[in-house]
């Protein structure tokens, strides 16, 4: 792949840059610029600062975020060692810059991760009715195990503005 990212983790210093970026990947007006915004269905923030400090925090944790060549954040993905799975979250791509192949860089990162980390899967939850973006990971190995997993009923992960369910998704190694 011809881009030419430099993939860093993220530090607390990192996480009001962090929210910005993700909110207005997800739900932000600048959103609807791309193809996997989340405003038609869910309202209010994808994240805030304290959600996303304890995240940073957690066990086993990294969120890399990937820099162009003039600095800009241009993606980030959060990744947690579970056993011998890692748990893919919140896959963010500039959305004026979707489709240049930052999200499968950022996945090929993700997986170089994993087999540092001595996993033998990646596991990701997706909304049940984003059937583009489940068929994008399906294009990327990523396979429906069959479980469901309930949307959180918390407002700082967003207002559903219809009954939302999550998908697992896995790919072996």
């Amino acid at each position: 792949m011809s881009l030419n990212l430099t993939i860093t983790p993220a530090a607390t210093a990192d996480i009001p840059a962090l929210v910005a970026f993700v909110n207005g990947v997800y739900r932000g007006e600048s959103s609807r610029q791309g193809w996997t915004t989340e405003a038609h269905l869910l309202e209010g923030p994808r994240i805030d600062a304290a959600a996303l400090a304890e995240m940073l925090q957690a066990e086993e944790a990294v969120l890399l975020m990937g820099h162009d060549e003039a600095g800009a954040l241009a993606g980030s993905v959060y990744l947690q060692k579970q056993a011998d799975t890692l748990y893919l979250g919140m896959l963010s791509v500039d959305p004026t810059r979707q489709s240049g192949g930052i999200g499968k860089y950022l996945l090929l990162a993700a997986d170089a991760y994993a087999r540092q980390q001595q996993c033998r899967r990646l596991k990701i939850t997706v909304i049940s009715v984003r059937h583009e973006l489940l068929a994008w990971y399906e294009r990327r190995g990523y396979r429906l195990t069959g479980e469901t997993v309930p949307f959180p009923d918390n407002p700082a992960f967003g207002i559903p503005q219809q009954p939302l369910t999550l998908l697992v998704m896995e790919k072996m190694l």
